[in-house]
This record gives C-alpha cells, sequence and structure tokens, in this order.
C-alpha cells in the first residue's frame, strides 16, 4: 500500500508548535531531576550504606534496558485516537506521577528501592517516545532544533527540581531535618509538587500537539528517503546466536562462581555483572530458537536482530554513550555522601551538617543543568566553527575535568564552577549524539533504534552499579568522592572516542538533501 502513496515532503512546523511538541519534556526530566538528587538520599535515610547503594539504585538502569526497547518497538507500531507516540506519553505520566507521590512515603528501604523500580519504568515509557517523536514531527533540516528544545526543557525541568528542597527550606521555612529513619518535609513536599508538574507538562504536549498518521508519515519517508522503504530487515544465523549465546552463558555462570567463592574479598553487587552476562547469553539462546521455530517476525527477536544490525554510526556512538553516561550514574547515586562526607564532614543524617550538605547537593545539580541551558545556545556555535564531533570532544573534556575537580575543591562553593563543566556536557550528551545519529536511521524503525541506541546509556550505569561499590568500599576505603573522579577519567575518554565517529554516506546525503529543500 505504501508505494501507491505520493511522496510528500514534511511540512516544517513554527517554534510555538515545536515548543508545544517538547513542553511535556520539562515534566519528565522534573521527575527525572528530582529522582536523581534526592534518592540517595532517601536510602541512606532508610539505612542505605555506601556498599549496597548502587545495588539499590541498578533498578533504574535495569528498567530503562528492559522498558526502552519495548516501548520503542511498540510505538512505532502503535495508531489511535491518541496516535502514535503520544498513549506513551500519557501513560507513563501517570504512573510517574502516582510514584513521585508514593516515594517519599516509603517506610521501608526496600519498599523505597520498588518503588524506584515503578517510578524509572513509568518515566522511560514517556521519556523513551519523545526522541522518536522529533524524527516523527520534524524535517531533517528541524531537527537539530527540537533536539535543542527538548534539551532547553530539560535544563528548566532540571533546575527547578534539584534545587527544590533547598528552596523550600530556604524560602519556604519547611524543615529539612526529621527523625531517623523518616524524610525531611522540604523533600517530601518536592516530591508532591513533581507528581503534580510532570502530569500537567506531559498533558500539556498531549493536547496541544497532533501528529501524522501512518499514511503520511509513509509519504514523507518516501520523500526523505526512498530507499527506506526497500531495505530488508536482516537476520543473524540462527547458529551464531548459539554458539555466542553459549559462550555469554558459561561466561557469566563461571564469573558468578568467582565472585561467590571470593565474596569476602569481592562484593555482591558484582552478580549484577556476571547476571547480565547470563541474561545476555539466554536473550542470545531464545532468539535462536525463535528462528529455529520460524518466528523471526516475534517481537523480540526483532529486537535482537536489529541490535546485531545496527548502523555503523549508532555503533561508533555507542562507544562514546557508553563512557559518557558512566559518570553520571556515580554522580547521582554518590554525590549527596560524597558532598556530606568530604566536603561537610558529616555521615549522620539525621544531623544539621549533613542535611545542610544534603541541600547544597540539590544546588549543584541544578547549577549543571542551568549551565546546560546555556550550553545548548552555545553548542550550534561551536558546531559551525568545527563540526559535531569536535563539539561534542571539547564538551566531553570540560565534563571530565568538572569531575576530577571535586578532590581539590575544598570549599563546597566553588563546586558550583566543577558543575559549571559537568553542564556543558550534559547539555551536549542529551543533543548531539541524536543530531549524529538521527539522519542515520531507518524513519519506520526510528522509534525501535532508538530505544536501542539508549542500551548504551543503560549498560555503563548497570557497570557502574556493580563496580563502584566495590572500589569505594575495597579500595577507595569507604571515601565516595573518588565515584566522581572514576567518572571523570571515563568522560575523558569518551572525549578522545569522539574523535572516531564517523556519519554514514546516507547520514551524510540526507543532511545535504535536507540543506537543498
Amino acid at each position: 500500500m505504501q508505494s501507491h502513496l505520493q511522496p510528500k515532503q514534511k511540512p516544517m512546523l513554527n517554534f510555538w508548535q515545536i515548543w508545544n511538541m517538547c513542553f511535556g519534556f520539562l515534566g519528565i526530566q522534573f521527575g527525572f531531576a528530582l529522582q536523581n538528587a534526592n534518592v540517595g538520599r532517601i536510602f541512606q535515610t532508610l539505612g542505605a550504606d555506601y556498599g549496597n547503594m548502587a545495588i539499590l539504585m541498578v533498578a533504574a538502569p535495569i528498567t530503562g534496558l528492559i522498558v526502552q526497547p519495548i516501548i520503542g518497538y511498540f510505538s512505532d507500531k502503535t495508531w489511535n485516537r491518541l496516535g502514535r507516540r503520544r498513549p506513551y506519553f500519557l501513560w507513563g505520566a501517570i504512573a510517574a506521577s502516582l510514584s513521585l507521590f508514593i516515594m517519599p512515603n516509603s517506610p521501608t528501604l526496600w519498599i523505597a528501592a520498588g518503588m524506584l523500580w515503578i517510578m524509572d519504568a513509568s518515566i522511560n515509557v514517556s521519556m523513551e517516545p519523545f526522541r522518536a517523536f522529533v524524527g516523527d514531527m520534524l524535517p531533517p533540516k528541524q531537527r537539530a532544533t527540537g533536539y535543542a528544545m527538548q534539551c532547553f526543557f530539560i535544563g528548566v525541568g532540571s533546575v527547578v527540581a534539584s534545587a527544590l528542597p533547598w528552596m523550600m527550606t530556604n524560602w519556604f521555612d519547611i524543615s529539612n531535618t526529621a527523625a531517623p529513619g523518616v524524610l525531611p518535609d522540604s523533600v517530601s513536599y518536592a516530591f508532591y509538587i513533581g507528581g503534580v508538574v510532570f502530569l500537567l507538562a506531559v498533558l500539556w504536549t498531549v493536547i496541544r500537539t497532533k501528529e501524522y498518521s501512518p499514511q503520511e508519515l509513509a509519504q514523507f519517508n518516501q520523500f526523505e528517503d526512498p530507499a527506506s522503504h526497500n531495505v530488508e530487515r536482516s537476520v543473524r544465523p540462527t547458529q551464531k546466536y548459539v554458539t555466542h549465546g553459549l559462550t555469554w552463558l558459561v561466561a557469566g555462570a563461571v564469573t558468578s562462581g568467582f565472585v561467590y567463592l571470593f565474596i569476602d574479598k569481592l562484593d555482591k553487587s558484582l552478580f549484577i555483572l556476571t547476571g547480565g552476562l547470563i541474561a545476555f547469553g539466554l536473550c542470545q539462546l531464545a532468539t535462536a530458537h525463535l528462528q529455529h521455530k520460524q518466528m523471526q517476525d516475534n517481537g523480540f527477536a526483532v529486537v535482537m536482530n536489529d541490535l546485531f544490525a545496527m548502523p555503523a554510526t549508532m555503533k561508533q556512538l555507542a562507544f562514546v554513550q557508553f563512557f559518557s553516561w558512566f559518570p553520571f550514574f556515580g554522580m547521582w547515586t554518590y554525590t549527596t555522601a560524597a558532598i556530606t562526607d568530604f566536603h561537610y564532614g558529616s555521615t549522620d543524617v539525621t544531623s544539621a551538617l549533613y542535611n545542610e550538605g544534603a541541600d547544597w547537593v540539590g544546588v549543584l545539580f541544578s547549577t549543571y543543568n542551568l549551565t546546560s541551558i546555556v550550553a545548548a545556545i552555545c553548542i550550534p556555535i561551536v558546531v559551525k566553527a568545527f563540526n559535531l564531533r569536535i563539539a561534542h570532544m571539547i564538551n566531553l573534556l570540560l565534563g571530565g575535568v568538572g569531575f576530577i575537580s571535586f578532590i581539590f575543591v575544598k570549599d563546597p562553593t566553588y563546586l558550583v564552577v566543577s558543575m559549571i563543566g559537568i553542564g556543558f556536557a550534559w547539555a551536549s550528551i542529551l543533543s548531539v549524539p541524536y543530531a549524529l545519529l538521527a539522519n542515520a536511521l531507518p524513519p519506520n524503525k526510528m522509534g525501535l533504534y532508538v530505544g536501542i541506541f539508549n542500551f548504551f546509556i543503560v549498560l555503563p550505569q548497570i557497570l557502574a552499579a556493580s563496580i563502584l561499590g566495590l572500589l569505594i568500599t575495597k579500595v577507595f576505603n569507604n571515601q565516595p568522592i573518588y565515584a566522581l573522579i572514576v567518572g571523570g577519567v571515563s568522560m575523558i575518554f569518551a572525549a578522545l572516542l569522539t574523535l572516531r565517529v564517523r556519519e554514514s554516506e546516507q547520514a551524510l546525503a540526507t543532511e545535504t538533501h535536507a540543506s537543498t529543500t
């Protein structure tokens, strides 16, 4: 049916149309920033120590690993009265908002960990389709603008959300201390406000934006990339799945046994990593079974085959994403513990000094997010002077230096300077890789491939959860500040890897076509 449709150019959208379609990201990031800045504080309040905090936090990345490709796959194929991507925005927002209300009232550590799992799953249901939404709604020439607008709302939402507990205390005189095992009112009220903002912002996008129908998208895609509808789906040989699946399975079993035998010298969080090896092996064996049964059109098999058939540009960017996201998981998990311990000299979660430091972490998180708004304006200028790759490298280097400087800056007030470098890196991570990637992806699989690309956001977080607790407790003598230093080294390595990224011929051709039309 698609072959009889006449190619048609996707219309340019005006500023307010792009504003409306991206506005929901403000709410999503509001909830995400509250989670990142305060979950470590919540876990510590409920009795978590440095060794098990990473295990508790791993719920978020594991949830993303599972949810994102599923949502991407189904959102590519969805069409109902709400549209293609909007149903996922809405239902994710409703569930996430409820989670934000429940999270600060968790009575025990494991209930809080469970709520984090639910909350992050809900956030991912809303967040993942937004990336593909830009590809759906905007012509290639405007996609960079769309991602920049998303980055703007990410910054605005994060600035306010991260500083909200501090604002509650310093502007409205709401207490930032509480009895042992009880979360301060300043944090609880911040989460309640976050739940309302999340839902209202997403509702704005759902109500104010109309999606294109599948027939319209087919016409647009034929115009932008006529060959995209004739590309045959790659199917990896079944025998490779069997051989590689067994290899990964054995490797996971052997390393799990090693960790078990030497658990007194290692750390139980390593089971996350070894379990991941086993899971990946089982996934490949399951795919082999489906293909043997002639069920390669099964959604799970499609995701696995497309994972191994990623475009070249996507593979190169995957390594950059991996090492640039690793530091942020460490920052979200350990910054509160690092600042309160290293800069404020307190580990007592009930003390005024600890909670002063924890509130300052919220301000620091606001700083890097505020910087990301400014960086979103500066990045196009740097791109014009150099190119996307060099711009990304410069920003990642600034972030790496920012992370490493934490151990040299003794006065926590001056850590805002460190956060400026991290803010530039954050803005770049949220926009430049997607600008490099967008035109290299087949339009009819935009959601699926964005979901797969996000694997390389999630996997480094799982790795961080597996090893950072071990490093802090066994190597760095229970000093969480070193988690930030390791993150800085990782980000500098990511910056160097950026130099090996090359845009695909398809991407370059699409960009040329867009610029001439």
